[in-house]
Parts: C-alpha cells; structure tokens; sequence
C-alpha cells in the first residue's frame, strides 16, 4: 500500500533523517511511504502541486495531528487532510494526547472553561465544542484517530486489516 504521510514533521531540524526514519518504519509493515520532502520541488506552487500529486497517488494517508506552533495541528496538514477524505482517501490520523477538545483546551488556556447554561465557553466568551472528539469534529469525525505516533498509526491499520 501507498501511503502518504502527513504531517509538519518535514520542519523539524532532522526533517531529512526524521523522513528515513519513518519510510523505515512504513516499509517494515509492508507499505511504501510517500514522503513530501520527495520531491525535489523548490517553489511553494510546486511544493504543493507534489504535494497533491503524492496523495492522489496514495492509497492511505496518515496524517501527524500533533498541536504545531500553538494548540490546534499544522494548517497545511489539515489541508492535505481534508484533500485526501475529498478524494475518497482513508486517513488514519495520530495524536499524543487523544483526550477530548474541551479537556486539552483548558490544560492547554491554563484555566477552567465556563459553562453558560448548555455552552462551554473559554475566557474570551468563545464556544467550545464539547463533543467528546480529541479534535475538531470536521476531522473527529471522518478520521480514525490513535494515539500515539507513526508506529501506532500502523499498528492500527495492520488490526483494522485483519
């Protein structure tokens, strides 16, 4: 199987070594992985054509759905996310920490969310969805989410599988 990985890995300081790693990791499972740091694309317009041609290539994405640069995931991970399960594409998605929104959100502000009458809210007055999801229900619910890292993501594909 073909799978795409996704995920803001590619800006880490060891994003080439990072890459083999996990192509390791996806190749001892018995898949291919498609990594974006493939290609040899130097332009963003380029990047994200390579991008979009590596997931219309794939059979699977699983995606890296860790908070990046602040609480929610990498934009452009939810973008290659959302692409994919418009294509038909399952995705298979991983986090450290698959509590519910609403219960990382307050670890997250640091403080206890308010609840004004049926809504949960946050210190500015903004709703909180309180779905019992570990994200967003735009990706809680069309993803299979584990938790864990790359190796559990496969772990679960090899089970769902069998």
């Amino acid at each position: 199987m073909n799978i795409y990985l996704a995920g803001p890995d590619v800006f880490r300081p060891d994003a080439l070594a990072h890459a083999e790693a996990a192509r390791r990791l996806v190749a001892s499972h018995g898949h291919w992985a498609l990594i974006p740091l493939d290609n040899e694309a130097t332009t963003a317009a380029e990047i994200y054509r390579a991008n979009l041609a590596q997931i219309a290539a794939a059979d699977l994405v699983i995606a890296n759905l860790n908070p990046f640069r602040g609480f929610e995931p990498d934009s452009g991970t939810v973008f290659e996310v959302g692409y994919a399960v418009a294509a038909g594409k399952p995705v298979l998605a991983f986090v450290d920490d698959d509590r519910p929104l609403a219960d990382r959100l307050a670890g997250y502000l640091g403080c206890d969310l308010l609840h004004l009458g049926e809504r949960l809210v946050d210190g500015d007055g903004m709703s909180v969805e309180n779905h019992g999801l570990p994200l967003n229900l735009m990706l809680g619910i069309p993803l299979r989410i584990v938790r864990g890292g790359l190796e559990q993501a496969l772990q679960a594909l090899a089970a769902d599988a069998a």
